[in-house]
């Protein structure tokens, strides 16, 4: 990190991390980088910390989105917005949406998530306003549009009376929005710091309201339940047709043509209706050919090739082709079962992967409900406040984020950081909501309400990472948007052929060669599928994501996942990343002021830092019980330290070559014993000097050494003393060419810059790993940015590319291994998309002659093309990569 002579890097105050902690890790990584290595656009805003409110907006309001000239290079996007769709279910789906927003010209950074469905951007609301936007994504695309918030805690609540007469009343101090989201349902706003969820439900509304069932884990599984629905009912249908078009039954066949046309024509209608509008809206308003379009095209001609064929068969003409009622119903019953297969198999990967399911459902809390009475109650934790105390029982999950009140226990964190040693907890000992009890009974007091804790924080950024798009992602999207209409130019293409086919070889009637024809054009457009290239990558990415944050690396960014495997170069900062975070103060001199106006004032200056060096010193000075003088001023400067002004006087703590007294002989006197030195000043005076010293961190030789193996240069840069860096360099096996000390958050950025422009035909790729503030130029400058969690946030955290919750290096490695994995499944499942594809259309084209694909199994084709890509993302659950 930043150097261990003194307090060398800036430490973060208040202000500073309070303004840092929601800037997004996106616009912090551009921010750092020199100009040169900056995008010309990045996204500005991320998924990190998202708590997911909902507006839903049932009716249009407003008019069409105005279509202005391009905006102007210094507008100020004055509004972020994140936006969820019900509706689409493929890959093919996420990109129209997102090509339909693209040509919005007030929305700007655009980035879509493919798997969850969702979208945010930048939107310049004197151009468009939300509703704007939305209005305009629903009439060119179909999808409902749902407005994500990140603000205030959510309820959803039933009344017995009626909804209205509850919105009309005048909301209670604390709630911020009630929306109706049923007829009985109502989505409550709230601040959680003003009024809790148990009051709102008993008497802020004037009448008791219930909690409403659990929310569907997010929309896809009601897209899911929908889909299954139709499914149900197009195959309810569709049996009798089978029945009556295959089985030996006598021959009526007006009889039983009416029925299958009847049943036939419900089934297109109901089950296959809700396709046309969206293809004809993608069609029309977004120019866009998607599957949707496929799907009506093929339906469509089978069953009106049917209809006209019965119509023939009832005035008697014999047009040689039957009716095939039959073809049209399997056709459309087949395509909805594929749908149904491929995404219920996306979905359970999805849960599978999510950290989210570590949330407990109940909490049993202690004399928190009724006021006075004793006991034990258990609860919804949707019905948790703030301060509420719970209780947790032996081998049970820990509800929220909280400190102990009472009881002693070991805890088990391995699902939320992958820290693989239970943790002993006691009297205020932290806890994390996810995290398991294996032992006592402890009284946990809450202080993160659930939707706002550990879990949510890391799924947050695990989610962020499905926002970003490698390049591999990129073209294989470029791909896909040419695959739908050179599908429809292929069946095209062999409706001709078997027309000539009929004609020239097969002496056919034209009208016999046209419906000898039309079953081969139809089995094309069905069974090709461009889903599984969409899906190829970000399913990937979504699993190794998941996997990584369950072993305490999350990942941030797909660039980064991809880019790890090709890793020549890892650089360490030394202090608090190959080195213990927490110090210890060796030796201390004390000069020309008593003792104990010196300890006031590093109290003064120390007692809001959480850098090692000044934490190790006030905590040691700490310990003697003086009290803490008021500094004036007090500011980090970069790299070197804290000053500030005490009695007209600058008082400052840091490092000694900043300081000036390197060169003094005490100071020498440290530095040759390999401590790290921190110094304090006033009026240029030296009041106190402390030597520091650090163990190396526990596996950090054996990491080291795993990565030169590889064939992975090793370097570290510190801002610490030379002797101190090339003593932990000794022990660690670094060479000492590789080693930099007494580096400033600027050199390191330089250095790291250095070893990227190395071997110009062979470009190194280097990742930086380190765990302070003073380390965001260089987690920012390098391809890979590794970021070592201590439990907080801030600037280098938001900068990095990956964090590792564990504060293991071992981490390092998962993330190569991971990035490996993913790198050979991502292969493997463009590969198998493509070779799908070309002989799924080769052989519905009639290629093979002998052998053809009839229409209505050719609606199999997504659920083939789909299954593998999932099954082989599923299957990283069981690999040992990063083990």
């Amino acid at each position: 990190m930043h150097g261990a002579h003194g307090c060398c890097d800036p430490v973060q105050t208040r202000c500073a991390e309070e303004h840092c902690s929601h800037v997004p890790h996106a616009e912090l990584k551009e921010h750092f980088l020199p100009e040169e290595k900056r995008p010309s656009a990045v996204a500005s805003r991320s998924a990190t910390h998202r708590r997911h409110s909902v507006h839903h907006y049932d009716s249009p309001v407003g008019g069409q989105c105005s279509r202005p000239s391009d905006l102007e290079n210094n507008e100020v996007f004055q509004e972020h917005v994140v936006l969820g769709f019900q509706g689409p279910d493929c890959a093919g789906c996420a990109n129209k949406i997102a090509k339909c927003l693209n040509s919005i010209s007030a929305v700007r950074r655009m980035r879509m998530n493919p798997i969850l469905f969702q979208a945010e951007f930048d939107l310049s609301k004197d151009r468009a306003s939300v509703r704007d936007v939305i209005n305009l994504v629903r009439k060119a695309t179909g999808y409902t549009c749902v407005r994500i918030t990140t603000r205030w805690q959510e309820l959803e609540a039933t009344c017995p009376e009626k909804c209205a007469e509850v919105l009309a009343r005048t909301f209670p101090p604390g709630v911020k929005d009630v929306v109706l989201k049923g007829k009985n349902t109502l989505l409550i706003q709230y601040d959680a710091d003003i009024i809790g969820a148990r009051d709102l439900l008993q008497t802020s509304f004037g009448t008791p309201l219930c909690l409403a069932p659990p929310r569907v884990h997010c929309e896809a599984a009601s897209q899911i339940h929908t889909t299954a629905y139709l499914t149900f009912l197009s195959s309810i249908l569709a049996i009798p047709i089978l029945i009556l078009s295959w089985a030996p039954l006598p021959k009526h066949e007006i009889a039983y043509g009416a029925v299958s046309f009847t049943l036939a024509t419900i089934i297109q209608v109901v089950v296959a209706g809700p396709f046309y509008p969206r293809a004809f809206r993608s069609l029309f308003f977004a120019r866009t050919i998607d599957m949707g379009l496929l799907v009506v095209l093929s339906t469509t001609a089978t069953y009106v090739v049917s209809v006209i064929s019965f119509v023939y068969q009832i005035k008697g003409v014999d047009l040689m082709m039957g009716v095939y009622f039959e073809t049209s119903a399997l056709l459309v019953t087949l395509i909805m079962v594929g749908r149904l297969i491929t995404s219920y198999a996306c979905q359970r990967a999805m849960d599978s992967a999510s950290i989210r399911s570590s949330q407990a459902a109940t909490a049993v809390l202690i004399n928190s409900l009724d006021k006075g009475k004793s006991g034990h109650r258990e609860v919804d934790i949707r019905l948790l406040h703030y301060g509420d105390m719970f209780v947790v029982e032996p081998n049970s999950v820990i509800v929220t984020d909280g400190i102990v009140i009472s009881g002693s226990s070991d805890v088990d964190e391995s699902m939320m950081t992958g820290e693989a040693h239970w943790l002993g907890k006691r009297p205020g000992s932290s806890v994390i909501a996810g995290s398991i009890n294996r032992s006592g009974i402890i009284l946990v007091k809450i202080t993160r309400l659930p939707g706002s804790n550990t879990i949510d924080d890391i799924a947050s950024m695990v989610e962020e990472v499905t926002f970003t798009k490698p390049k591999i992602q990129e073209t294989a999207d470029r791909f896909a948007g040419y695959f739908v209409p050179a599908v429809g130019m292929l069946a095209l293409t062999c409706f001709f052929i078997w027309i000539m086919v009929g004609v020239s070889v097969r002496k056919q009637s034209a009208r016999a060669a046209i419906l000898t024809a039309i079953p081969y054009a139809i089995s094309v457009l069905v069974v090709s599928c461009p889903c599984a290239i969409g899906l190829a990558v970000p399913m990937v990415i979504v699993m190794a994501s998941g996997i990584g944050a369950k072993k305490g690396v999350v990942v941030k960014s797909a660039g980064a996942l991809q880019v790890a495997r090709h890793i020549t170069h890892v650089v360490f900062d030394k202090t608090g990343t190959l080195t213990e975070s927490h110090l210890g103060v060796a030796v201390e001199n004390y000069f020309s002021e008593p003792p104990s106006l010196t300890a006031s004032l590093i109290l003064g200056l120390t007692t809001k830092s959480r850098h090692p060096v000044a934490s190790a010193v006030a905590k040691h000075v700490g310990a003697m019980g003086f009290e803490t003088a008021a500094i004036d001023h007090v500011r980090t400067v970069v790299g070197k330290g804290i000053e500030g002004t005490f009695n007209n006087e600058i008082v400052r703590i840091g490092s000694s070559r900043w300081l000036g007294v390197e060169t003094i002989a005490p100071v020498q006197y440290l530095l040759a014993q390999d401590l790290s030195v921190s110094c304090v000043t006033k009026g240029g005076s030296v009041l106190a000097i402390f030597g520091l010293t650090a163990s190396l961190r526990e596996n950090a030789r054996t990491i080291i050494s795993a990565l030169q193996t590889r064939g992975i240069a090793v370097s570290i840069v510190s801002g610490d003393d030379t002797r101190a860096v090339l003593h932990a360099a000794i022990a660690l096996g670094v060479p000492r060419q590789n080693t930099r000390a007494n580096c400033s958050p600027a050199e390191k950025r330089r250095y790291v810059k250095k070893l990227m422009q190395q071997n110009p035909s062979c470009r190194n790729r280097v990742l930086f790993c380190g765990d302070g503030t003073n380390d965001a130029t260089a987690l920012a400058q390098a391809d890979v940015g590794v970021f070592i969690s201590e439990g907080g946030a801030g600037v280098a955290q938001n900068a990095a590319d990956v964090v590792l919750m564990n504060r293991s290096l071992s981490g390092i490695l998962t993330l190569m291994d991971l990035s490996r994995d993913s790198s050979r499944r991502i292969v493997f499942n463009f590969t198998w998309s493509a070779v799908y594809n070309i002989v799924a259309v080769l052989f519905a084209g009639g290629a093979f002659v002998t052998q053809r694909l009839p229409p209505e199994y050719a609606g199999l084709g997504e659920a083939v093309s789909v299954l593998p890509v999932v099954a082989v993302a599923l299957g990283m659950r069981w690999s040992k990569s990063g083990e």
